[in-house]
């Protein structure tokens, strides 16, 4: 059953407006750009990344340390660290035997801010 909320937010015009859809036609990001982007936001989608992410944002970490933060074993961090870094998200560096990673760019910061301050508001 339909609510009044849901019927008014339909439109009941039939008409086209034609200057909006040729403006909007010509300032559209290309399909590329956006698959790429659809990627980036299903990386975002796994709470366990997330809470890599997050925990990147603080500080530089060890798989060791991301395993023992989130209590989880080592291969499935190292597996969401695996898809993180195909995603271009983080990076590592090694020291010794010990490979520590990092988030790749301040923007992954930013994405991670802007999401929690969206949900936040809400």
């Amino acid at each position: 059953m339909i609510n009044s909320q849901e019927t008014d937010a339909l439109c009941n015009c039939a008409i086209i407006h034609e200057d909006t859809l040729n403006k909007v036609r010509g300032e559209m990001i290309g399909d590329r750009h956006l698959l790429k982007m659809a990627e980036l936001f299903k990386t975002f989608s796994d709470p366990t990344r997330l809470k890599i992410i997050n925990a990147l944002i603080l500080s530089e970490m060890c798989v060791c340390d991301i395993a023992a933060l989130l209590n989880m074993n080592q291969p499935a961090i190292s597996h969401h660290l695996k898809v993180l870094r195909q995603a271009e998200l983080i990076k590592y560096r090694r020291e010794g035997k010990t490979v520590y990673y990092s988030l790749d760019d301040e923007h992954i910061e930013l994405l991670f801010k802007q999401g929690l301050a969206h949900v936040i508001e809400k």
